[in-house]
């Protein structure tokens, strides 16, 4: 990672860091989800860089990027994603979304007005209006503050008794996350969440849904649903695989994501 570069971009008046792999391919912008950072797509990123120019942004209130007070609802980070492609020149950039990350994505593409090319959810946040209120009124928040008082060690070590099949390097990269989250930023768990059915069904792209088959949030029930309001859904669901799946199973994502980018009308015919 020491060639990839960092930067930060003004983006709907605030500040975005950003890592970005560089070079001459078409731009895809990740983006994590809550208590994560652009950092954690790194096993990712790694497998699309040779294809694609990888931009992994710091969503408001987490890593390196601004911590406003107020502005943690999904049309807020919407507006500083389109800030961003805007403020690098992205041209015809496809998203990639895990989480928040993934309805943060579909919203942005839903509004038809960032020029992307395509969109990759990994296990987007649709939830019912039922899950958001439970979710909501949970005490994951508090959970977080309490862990905001842990050294990263102790994190660390959690963690790899939790999940000991993930690497080291992403259990470093989410512990360090995790700690960078301000309390603001779980202001995106306050219902209601934009309604995802309406927002798939508003999308004119290629969509390609990821889901695992242990995922407790968008089953397959779901997501042949909305293949069904929206034709351009492609699914593929990974076995042996939850919620975690940018995590858990990094390089099959990428790999996954870049046979469906290389799918993808190319920049030079794409009409734009």
């Amino acid at each position: 990672m020491t060639t990839w570069l960092h930067g930060v971009s003004e983006a709907n008046g605030i500040d975005l860091h950003y890592v970005r792999t560089g070079g001459d391919h078409p731009p895809v912008v990740l983006l994590h989800g809550l208590m994560g950072s652009g950092a954690c797509w790194s096993p990712v990123a790694r497998v699309l860089e040779a294809e694609s120019d990888v931009v992994m942004p710091d969503a408001r209130g987490h890593g390196a990027s601004s911590a406003p007070r107020h502005g943690y609802r999904y049309d807020d980070h919407a507006n500083d994603v389109v800030g961003l492609i805007r403020g690098l020149g992205l041209a015809r950039p496809v998203l990639l979304g895990h989480s928040m990350g993934g309805m943060t994505a579909a919203v942005v593409a839903s509004r038809r007005t960032a020029g992307l090319r395509g969109l990759v959810l990994v296990d987007p946040t649709f939830l019912s209006p039922e899950r958001q209120r439970e979710v909501h009124d949970s005490d994951v928040a508090e959970q977080h503050r309490r862990t905001l008082d842990l050294p990263k060690s102790k994190l660390v070590a959690q963690a790899r008794a939790r999940s000991p099949g993930r690497s080291l390097e992403i259990i470093e990269h989410l512990a360090e996350a995790r700690l960078k989250t301000r309390l603001d930023a779980f202001d995106v768990l306050t219902p209601p969440n934009p309604e995802y059915r309406d927002v798939i069904r508003e999308i004119d792209v290629p969509i390609l849904l990821v889901i695992g088959d242990r995922s407790p949030v968008v089953t397959l029930e779901m997501a042949t649903e909305l293949r069904s309001l929206n034709p351009r859904v492609r699914i593929e669901q990974v076995q042996d695989a939850s919620h975690g799946l940018p995590y858990d199973q990094p390089e099959h994502l990428g790999a996954v994501a870049a046979s469906f980018l290389r799918e993808l009308p190319q920049l030079r015919s794409t009409p734009g």
